[in-house]
């Protein structure tokens, strides 16, 4: 009998501190060119290593809203940080409120 409680008392433990960790495979996004850049540092904005990143951050970023909000983005109109801002923004949003009330918020690049 104790054992049995002991066995399901760390298994208890254990789905709790790994549960919220867990991810279902849909859930995940995953862009290999973004992982690339992955723990490197840059001299500027206008290094050719720091475009490279922005671009794949852009592009990632505008797929990945397009998927989870359906608004879609053109990635040479906003930063890749831009993009950033606007998804957690997006995630915040009321359902009811439109999206373009958020995006006019942010500069447009060209």
């Amino acid at each position: 009998m104790k054992w049995s409680q002991i066995v399901s008392g760390t298994m208890i433990v254990s789905w709790l501190l790994v549960g919220p960790f867990l991810t279902r495979a849909s859930e995940v996004f995953f862009d290999p060119q973004l992982s690339t850049h992955a723990g490197k540092s840059y001299g500027g904005f206008q290094d050719p290593e720091y475009i490279s990143y922005d671009s794949a951050l852009r592009e990632y970023m505008a797929k990945r809203i397009h998927q989870q909000f359906g608004v879609t983005l053109d990635p040479k109109t906003y930063s890749g940080f831009d993009l950033l801002e606007i998804e957690s923004l997006l995630k915040c949003k009321k359902s009811d409120e439109p999206a373009d009330i958020f995006l006019k918020m942010f500069p447009k690049y060209r």
